[in-house]
């Protein structure tokens, strides 16, 4: 089921633009700085972001204006985009279209780092990626990159969680968040195993993302999307979902994966409607946690997107 998205005024997005503006102002002490960067293609360039939050480098993939380099006194706005579980700041140009997608576009796409697990928070024993993406990144851009201060961000399966955790916990720094079979509801029956399960398949304690579940509830609940939602008003929303089972080919995992997602994406919704809180859903029949789905789910989020960074779609 969908329902209407209510469009952003320019005032809205004049209004976001000058308060993120600040938060980079006020954030530059803990900004990231490039140490090196080598380009990929004509728009295409990787960055190696020098970062307290995370006590090293770390990668940032940027796809830049077609005419950056021609509109030297231009700013533009940025589009986030995260990445999912045991992947990498590449996926996006590596499974989607989106370096063709954006061309003639006047925006900036930025792929940071969101860590093995794709889970770009405040770890409680280990690095801060919420900081390095919120903080550190957007300084970078707005330093080097002149990148205007309006942003929007989308994410797939773990960084669909950071798309609204970044937007709930850090009201006015997006103006649009986007979410494909993502994470919303981290304390929903059985989330908690699958999020543990997630950091085990790195090798990492799973007590070291937030805590025990049951004795560090405050911290979970803190970090978790839908009991944040009351900040999302005003931000522009997508959700979409599969019901998974035998959505996901002959591999039955991403089916598996994309069901047991299901109740938490219907929950987070759900607590949208009962604040008030105009939400874009797409509950789709099967799918499987992919990118075979995920890509479509990105072109129909498009202009929902597009306005929020006040571009034509």
């Amino acid at each position: 089921m969908s329902h209407p998205l209510t469009g952003l005024s320019r005032r809205s997005v004049a209004k976001a633009a000058a308060a993120t503006g600040l938060a980079v102002l006020f954030g530059a002490k803990a900004s990231g700085r490039a140490r090196a960067a080598t380009r990929l293609g004509p728009r295409t360039l990787d960055v190696s972001v020098s970062s307290a939050a995370l006590g090293r480098s770390a990668p940032l993939r940027l796809i830049l204006p077609s005419d950056f380099d021609r509109q030297t006194g231009r700013t533009y706005p940025v589009l986030y985009l995260l990445h999912g579980a045991h992947d990498d700041y590449t996926s996006w140009t590596r499974e989607t279209d989106i370096e063709a997608f954006t061309e003639g576009r006047d925006l900036i796409v930025a792929m940071p780092d969101g860590g093995p697990t794709g889970i770009p928070t405040a770890w409680r024993s280990g690095p801060d990626y919420e900081t390095f993406q919120l903080r550190e990144v957007s300084a970078l851009l707005a330093h080097d990159y002149r990148a205007s201060g309006v942003r929007a961000v989308a994410g797939v399966s773990t960084g669909g969680y950071g798309a609204m955790a970044h937007a709930a916990r850090h009201p006015g720094t997006f103006t649009a968040a986007a979410s494909y079979s993502g994470v919303l509801d981290t304390t929903a029956p059985g989330v908690p195993a699958i999020v543990a399960a997630i950091v085990a398949r790195e090798n990492l304690l799973p007590a070291s993302l937030w805590g025990d579940p049951v004795l560090d509830f405050l911290t979970w609940r803190d970090f978790n999307p839908r009991e944040r939602a009351t900040e999302l008003h005003g931000t522009a929303l997508y959700v979409s979902q599969g019901s998974g089972v035998g959505g996901g080919g002959g591999d039955p995992l991403p089916g598996v994966l994309e069901s047991a997602l299901w109740p938490s994406a219907h929950g987070f919704a759900g607590t949208l409607g009962l604040l008030g809180i105009p939400v874009t859903t797409h509950f789709y029949t099967g799918g499987g946690h992919s990118w075979a789905y995920w890509k479509g789910e990105f072109t129909a989020s498009w202009p929902m997107l597009a306005r929020a960074l006040g571009l034509a779609e």
